[in-house]
């Protein structure tokens, strides 16, 4: 092979390697932000149905309308 060909291999796989660790960080910081998200999911979900529970047990309707309606 033409050295200048080995050398130019050499580059492109030099960039390629840069570019995945780039790609790791940032896959990387999406499932924190992923775990983020799922945890605050939940806690909404739980804070939602403890107060669906807490107006069933107060003895209010689920779908009552508003009064101004």
């Amino acid at each position: 092979m033409d050295e200048n060909r080995i050398i130019e291999l050499e580059i492109k796989q030099a960039y390629q390697e840069d570019l995945i660790q780039a790609l790791n960080q940032v896959v990387a910081g999406q499932q924190k932000q992923l775990g983020k998200l799922e945890e605050t999911c939940k806690l909404l979900h739980d804070k939602i149905k403890s107060l669906v529970q807490g107006g069933h047990e107060q003895g209010l309707p689920a779908n009552e309308r508003p009064p101004h309606y």
